[in-house]
């Protein structure tokens, strides 16, 4: 691996070989594998990707490079999970396509990111919702004050009267049935999993295409992260695209199409769901399983960082 390189504020940052290095092995990884060649096939032959990211990089505070070259895509009413363990650049992902990077001293440098064709690297926040891409952070992030419909009105503010805001009120409620029951509850009583439901509520209130997501389920209990992932199945056969960044491998593979797995701020992996399922390094590394399907005592699985074979 080449040495690390700090650069200078407002130094221009290029990876040209290290990623065409990386691609080069991601291409011989899939070709060996037997899978698709394609980094894209996520995206049908002949199909228009609604979210596109090409050669990404992302810079914070001008000094750390946190993402390398990532280039993914979604297709219309597709679910692609991002997978990866902690610090591998999935949330800065997401981030970076929905525009809130900068707001954590961060900026896209290099590559580009579109959404239904258009570029829309460098645009605020409030336009690329505008333009139909929500994105739920990590965290719940509840107004824990609020009720329960105050928190769904503030995720619809853009709607120009009171009847589009009531019909999309009544969208949320048929489509997550708990928070027609807890409308009138106070959000920062609400268990962890209502909250993840009320976020998830608040931002398909703004009528989104596509809904970047991240981490669901963190901190709930089995029984809630099955709750929490059934309404987001049901949002899919509505027609919303997703992109899930996801810790639990086992359920964000269930429900997504294609997968892509990120280590150190790059693509190593990525496949169809089932292709991931059964690669026996995603089962070895992210679902704790040997190559029979038994389960690996986890002073196993921790050493996979000194063989694993991503990289070369």
């Amino acid at each position: 691996m080449p040495p690390c390189r700090r650069f200078r504020s407002g130094e221009p940052v290029t990876h040209t070989s290290e990623s065409a290095t990386v691609e080069a092995r991601r291409s011989e990884s899939s070709s060996a594998a037997g899978g698709s060649p394609s980094r894209h096939a996520a995206v049908g032959p002949g199909d228009a990707a609604l979210l596109s990211l090409l050669n990404v990089e992302v810079l914070y505070a001008d000094v750390i490079l946190a993402l390398k070259g990532v280039s993914l895509q979604v297709a219309p009413g597709g679910c692609v999970a991002l997978l990866g363990a902690n610090g591998a650049g999935k949330s800065t992902t997401l981030k970076a396509i929905s525009g809130v990077i900068e707001s954590d001293d961060g900026r896209v440098s290099a590559g580009s990111v579109a959404f239904e064709g258009r570029a829309i690297r460098g645009h605020d926040t409030a336009s690329i919702v505008r333009h139909g891409l929500v994105h739920v952070m990590e965290g719940r992030r509840v107004l824990p004050h609020m009720t329960v419909e105050q928190n769904l009105i503030i995720g619809g503010h853009l709607f120009p009267s009171a009847a589009q805001m009531r019909r999309a009120l009544d969208g949320v409620y048929q489509a997550i049935p708990r928070l027609a029951d807890l409308r009138t509850r106070t959000a920062g009583y609400l268990s962890g999993g209502e909250q993840q439901m009320l976020v998830i509520g608040r931002a398909i209130m703004a009528e989104p295409k596509l809904m970047l997501i991240d981490e669901p389920s963190l901190g709930l209990a089995p029984r809630m992260v099955e709750e929490v992932f059934a309404v987001l199945r049901r949002l899919r056969t509505q027609g919303l695209a997703l992109l899930i960044v996801e810790q639990n491998t086992r359920v964000a593979l269930e429900i997504a199409d294609y997968g892509y797995v990120m280590e150190g701020g790059r693509i190593v992996l990525e496949g169809r769901a089932d292709e991931l399922r059964a690669n026996e390094d995603v089962r070895e590394f992210y679902l704790g399983l040997d190559r029979e399907g038994g389960r690996k005592s986890f002073r196993e699985v921790k050493h996979y960082r000194r063989r694993k074979r991503w990289l070369g």
